[in-house]
């Protein structure tokens, strides 16, 4: 999406790199705009802290992890228990923190009771003395049902966007604290969880002349380049109360998109850009994919960016999740108009890998996360094209033929259930897709939902793509480009799944809760 601008710094100390996490995390008054003060060295005295919060990720039925960064070196000791007094706690020991992982870690949990909320906490030991801990910090979440019963889970995208960071006039990420009061047992976040490549200044003007002030780090104040800024972007985020809130009280399943590196970008790209002197996107990709496994609990990635982002999350008899990389495998952005491309948006072996993952799934429900969708035209420039379609209503072309593929598979081998959700438009949206309205027919009808953003500019909705017949019931989006959070509500979808019935109902809620629009679909039914 659009980019947003460079600017200057906040008043108040916001502790950076290697020292960021004791004194930064509270939030300086919005009047105090100013420049920001340089980084102090490395925390020495004291305990270590974990004043940046805690956070589990990829929790299964039985496993899950947790993550948290310390203030200095520090071993992480995580004790789970059924209650909050943490009574016959289990305690599991942890790695090292230290500066190759930016001071963060993750624990994995293993061996925990299906279908339970666990209570776990986080402390940090002196690696010199494990009898000097820190104040331990607390988070909860829900393992995966191992039973048919209900299961609640939401989903968006898009944070920090377009220059519009936290801004403590306006409640800082105030849609987190919406999402928390559902309580949800996860919760997807489609991609861009950062915005690299869009500066946080110190102020922006809105229309109507109002001035809307942002806390502002060192590292927010340019483009991400380096492993530090990167990480600093990262970081960023976690300065918001909201989101730390959150994220002790509801697990997460994370993906990415472009703006963890760069706008639209694709590997090989040599970036044209007046504000990078790195020009080499796989350069920056890989700095910025360190920086996402340090800062994400995701059980596919390694803190020194080995791994990968797509994986399939089994949450109980009623729900798979397939997370996809549309990002890092994908052709160069073009026309799209070639008649042969295997390699197409997933990869030739990621296509192979979710055909596998589906074709063995036995879920009632899969559902298929994409961080792009798949009828919408996002265009790249004037003659390229960003995601799947590219305006041409006709048979598959370019990146629509691996798409074309995946939908005949899933048709043929009588694969029932699925359903896309996706974000990164900015905007909130239902599209159907139905072979009687489609250039290509050789598939079943299904749904894709659209969400987001979580804390962004706004963008005018674009136009459907043929190919694959979609109807767009319902769409919520602004009529001008980079509406900010004071102006245009923020959106999240809801995905709830009867443990009785098998019903999937999808929700489409903005900022507050409201409910925009509501379909349920039925198990097993083809057409729906």
């Amino acid at each position: 999406m659009a980019q947003g601008s460079g600017g200057g710094f906040g008043r108040r100390r916001l502790l950076q790199g290697a020292a960021a996490g004791s004194a930064a995390l509270v939030l300086p008054a919005a009047a105090g705009a100013g420049p920001a003060v340089a980084a102090p060295a490395l925390v020495r005295g004291g305990r270590p802290r974990a004043a940046w919060g805690v956070q589990a990720g990829d929790v299964t039925g039985s496993s899950g992890l947790v993550w948290v960064r310390s203030d200095r070196p520090a071993r992480m000791v995580v004790q789970t228990a059924a209650t909050e007094a943490f009574r016959h706690a289990r305690t599991w020991h942890g790695p090292l923190l230290g500066p190759g992982t930016d001071f963060t870690g993750v624990t994995a949990l293993h061996g925990l009771p299906a279908g339970e909320q666990i209570h776990y906490r986080v402390l940090l030991a002196d690696p010199d003395d494990p009898r000097r801990t820190g104040e331990p910090v607390a988070g909860t979440f829900r393992t995966a049902p191992g039973d048919r019963r209900d299961v609640r889970f939401l989903w968006s995208g898009d944070l920090a966007g377009q220059g519009w960071g936290i801004s403590p006039e306006h409640g800082g990420y105030r849609i987190y604290a919406d999402m928390r009061r559902l309580n949800p047992d996860f919760f997807l976040c489609s991609g861009d969880n950062i915005y690299a490549d869009n500066p946080i200044p110190e102020r922006l003007t809105l229309p109507d002349g109002r001035t809307w002030r942002n806390v502002t780090t060192e590292e927010k104040s340019k483009v991400a380049e380096t492993l530090a800024e990167f990480r600093g972007a990262f970081r960023y985020n976690l300065l918001d109360e909201n989101l730390r809130r959150f994220n002790a009280q509801v697990p997460t399943v994370v993906q990415w998109d472009d703006h963890e590196v760069h706008n639209n970008w694709y590997p090989g790209q040599l970036l044209d850009d007046d504000r990078y002197r790195v020009k080499d996107v796989d350069l920056l990709a890989a700095r910025a994919l360190r920086a996402f496994g340090e800062y994400f609990p995701v059980r596919t990635l390694r803190p020194d960016a080995g791994g990968r982002v797509y994986r399939v999350l089994r949450h109980g008899p009623l729900l798979d999740v397939f997370v996809l990389d549309m990002r890092r495998y994908r052709n160069a952005n073009s026309p799209d108009r070639q008649t042969d491309d295997p390699q197409g948006i997933l990869g030739d072996e990621q296509l192979r890998w979710l055909q596998r993952e589906l074709a063995r799934s036995r879920a009632v429900w899969k559902v298929i996360a994409a961080d792009m969708p798949l009828g919408l035209v996002v265009p790249d420039g004037p003659a390229r094209f960003e995601a799947v379609a590219q305006g041409d209503p006709g048979a598959p072309l370019g990146r629509e033929l691996q798409i074309a593929e995946l939908l005949r598979f899933i048709k043929h081998r009588r694969i029932t259930g699925t359903l896309w959700l996706t974000a990164d438009v900015h905007y909130t949206s239902a599209q159907h897709y139905a072979p009687e309205r489609a250039a290509f027919k050789d598939f079943e009808p299904f749904w894709e939902f659209v969400s987001g953003p979580l804390h962004a500019g706004g963008f005018p909705a674009v136009a459907l793509d043929g190919t694959f017949g979609p109807e767009q019931p319902f769409i919520k989006a602004p009529d001008r480009a980079n509406v900010s959070p004071a102006e245009s509500p923020q959106y999240f979808g809801e995905v709830a799944i009867d443990g009785g019935s098998g019903e999937l109902t999808v929700r489409l809620r903005q900022e507050g809760g409201e409910i925009l629009f509501t379909k349920t679909l039925q198990p097993g039914r083809v057409g729906q």
